[in-house]
């Protein structure tokens, strides 16, 4: 199971639950989501049954080196998709998100479909340069003693890669690691 803790903390969000009201002012700034709050979310996930009997890929997670240790659990691997500062900033910033279909689009890889589609996207209100700069700050900040936590299973991918190029190094660096366990 893919879990994105960005797909899970903006659904919270917009249900309005307790931890999304709790997460809303942290994502709006461009801030990490507290620990605790994050945390709670992924762990209450990694215990539904989909997870229990078909594994589960994190994504976005663990940012922090008290998330790395809350985990609780040792992964198969850890991937790093390694992208330059300016790229990711690029990539974000040009996202945009159909409201109706949930597709999303980048206004230079991967523009939205001229007229309805183009006009009704939207950009994610964290999705600009400042807010970005604030996550990419907390990152450098904390990456370091993340990956000392999973220097075991590490493997580093150039993410500057075309996108089949990405995937192919994403499923061969887990078929390694499955191999070996």
């Amino acid at each position: 199971m893919h879990l994105s803790t960005g797909d899970m903390l903006r659904a919270a969000v917009a249900d309005k639950t307790e931890v999304g009201l709790k997460a809303k002012d942290f994502m709006d700034s461009g801030k990490l989501v507290p620990d605790e709050v994050i945390i709670g979310i992924v762990k209450d996930r990694m215990a539904e049954e989909d997870c229990k009997s078909c594994g589960w890929l994190l994504d976005g997670f663990p940012r922090t080196k008290v998330q790395a240790d809350a985990l609780g659990v040792k992964p198969d691997c850890f991937l790093m998709l390694n992208v330059p500062d300016g790229e990711l900033v690029k990539r974000v910033c040009g996202r945009r998100t159909d409201p109706l279909t949930g597709a999303i689009y980048h206004t230079e890889y991967n523009p939205p479909p001229e007229g309805e589609v183009a006009d009704r996207c939207t950009q994610r209100s964290d999705d600009t340069e400042e807010k970005v700069m604030v996550r990419l700050k907390q990152f450098h900040e904390n990456i370091d003693s993340v990956k000392g936590e999973y220097k075991d299973c590490i493997v580093e991918i150039d993410g500057t890669q075309k996108p089949d190029v990405v995937a192919k190094s994403i499923e061969e660096a887990i078929g390694s690691k499955l191999e070996k366990k």
